[in-house]
């Protein structure tokens, strides 16, 4: 179901949509095409940065495991 929304663009901005609009698409397919990609873009942005954080804590881990090894192999070698 779609609702009615109220927005102010700039002049440029909605001469832009219109070119993009064309005479066969309307401004509102436009510009609701354009947030559904923006708004896909986010969340893909958002679940990037929650996966490199936890790579990044797995790595860390990792990384302190490796050092207590090689710790332990120099000073027991």
């Amino acid at each position: 179901m779609k609702e009615k929304a109220s927005i102010t663009l700039s002049r440029d901005v909605l001469a832009g949509i219109d070119r993009l609009a064309g005479s066969k698409r309307s401004r509102s397919a436009v510009i609701e095409q354009a947030l559904r990609h923006y708004l896909s873009e986010h969340a893909r942005t958002r679940v990037q940065a929650r996966d490199l954080e936890q790579l990044n804590r797995a790595a860390d881990e990792l990384n302190a495991e490796a050092a207590d090894v090689l710790d332990y192999q120099i000073t027991e070698g």
